[in-house]
């Protein structure tokens, strides 16, 4: 507590003119008392927010990428724009091209996928699908008529699971002539079923007419030529 002499002097000092001993703050408590007085919202209103201070870091950061990749590019920040253009129209052109990638069929999708039929029950159900113009199903249905058919004049060895790309190759052994229509028809098989394409009347009219064409095919019994 101060004493009244301390308080006495102090005041003869203001009436003299004299200076005042500084008041002086410790460190330590000054830079909390700082910190303290800067965290109060008041402070804060007009900071952006958590979303905004992310896109802006990427931004910072897709800039400073295209800055270090034109400095290293023929032609600098216009020539990086330039190769990007061209990657995407080949990606375009390409996926315009091939369409959505293929699944590649592996075990477990099976060309059969329901009770056994005979090939003239796949024949019906396919024609009866492409007259209410269900491309998908009547593909489905003729492929497997087609490998039906050729294990029923046992060119081909009944077996679940098999594949439309493993009935094919198989069958290529006796009908050598055909070998690139029935990869074609396995393929297009694929297509429908596991990779997202459509069918249509020109699509079943081929696997139709190959469905045809194999009935009367003699098969090479012996084998292809070494």
């Amino acid at each position: 507590m101060t004493g009244r002499g301390d308080l006495i002097t102090r005041t003869a000092a203001l009436v003299r003119g004299e200076p005042t001993p500084p008041v002086t703050t410790p460190r330590e408590p000054a830079r909390e008392a700082a910190e303290r007085e800067l965290s109060k919202q008041l402070y804060h209103q007009d900071d952006p927010g958590l979303l905004r201070r992310a896109l802006d870091r990427f931004w910072e950061w897709l800039g400073g990428l295209f800055d270090q990749a034109g400095s290293a590019t023929p032609g600098g920040t216009l020539g990086l724009v330039a190769i990007v253009v061209l990657a995407a129209l080949v990606l375009a052109a390409l996926w315009w091209r091939l369409g959505a990638p293929r699944r590649t069929a592996t075990q477990g999708t099976a060309l059969f996928d329901d009770a056994p039929a005979t090939a003239d029950d796949h024949r019906t159900a396919a024609d009866a699908h492409a007259a209410a113009g269900r491309w998908n199903d009547a593909v489905r249905e003729r492929m497997r008529a087609v490998v039906r058919s050729l294990e029923e004049r046992t060119l081909l060895d009944p077996r679940p699971g098999r594949t439309a790309d493993e009935a094919a190759a198989e069958a290529a052994r006796t009908l050598p002539g055909h070998a690139a229509d029935l990869r074609a028809a396995a393929r297009t098989f694929d297509d429908v079923t596991y990779g997202g394409r459509t069918a249509d009347a020109d699509t079943y009219a081929r696997l139709r007419a190959l469905d045809l064409t194999l009935a009367r095919t003699k098969p090479l019994l012996t084998g292809p030529p070494a």
